[in-house]
């Protein structure tokens, strides 16, 4: 998983409420368990549903922050949604909130999100689609800040963002701990009453 730490981009305003994971990656894409090449397909539906959907427009090429509204994630469990997004390039999500099932995708793949109060959202989705609005997400601080100084904090998961900042998934984060979890094993052997292949007494 690649690490986070803190990214400076322009941010691109997705205007729309209960944006579902059938609209992030179409379901007839969902073909692979590979992570590699959905970029292509996201939003693919909106794109030509919604012309001024900012994958269409050339200011926001390299844009790797995306302003949502409420309930970003929604629908099936489908964590191709999560990798969509990383290939197309985008890092960090803002919205009032997010899906639960997605938000846990995207912390163990390495989409940040991140949740403001919903007039804070409404102002900085509004602006980012009136005007460039650059702006900076640090997870260490848990912060974002405007290009004109303006700053709010954000809540994130403390584990979740020891991991993160690492770029370390669950199973590499488990790995890091092998060491320890073979000696704590190996101390606690001689007081397990229930081994495989001895009868229980």
């Amino acid at each position: 998983m690649r690490a986070f730490t803190s990214i400076t981009s322009m941010a691109a305003p997705l205007p729309l409420k209960d944006v579902d994971t059938d609209m992030i990656i179409p379901a007839q894409h969902l073909t692979s368990i590979s992570r590699e090449g959905f970029g292509a397909h996201l939003f693919e539906r909106l794109r030509t549903t919604m012309p001024s959907l900012f994958i269409n427009q050339a200011r926001y090429s390299d844009a790797q922050i995306v302003i949502a509204d409420a309930n970003f994630g929604c629908g099936s469990s489908r964590e191709h949604a999560v990798w969509a997004l990383l290939g197309a390039g985008i890092r960090v999500v803002i919205a009032p909130s997010f899906a639960d099932i997605f938000a846990s995708n995207s912390s163990k793949n390495g989409l940040l999100l991140v949740t403001l109060e919903p007039n804070v959202s409404a102002d900085l989705l509004r602006e980012a689609t009136e005007s460039n609005l650059s702006m900076t997400v640090d997870l260490d601080s848990q912060s974002v800040m405007t290009s004109d100084g303006r700053s709010w904090s954000f809540a994130y998961d403390p584990f979740r963002k020891h991991c993160l900042l690492r770029g370390l998934d669950d199973m590499d984060y488990l790995r890091a701990h092998l060491a320890m979890i073979s000696a704590k094993k190996a101390e606690l052997e001689p007081y397990s009453f229930f081994r495989v292949g001895t009868p229980n007494r």
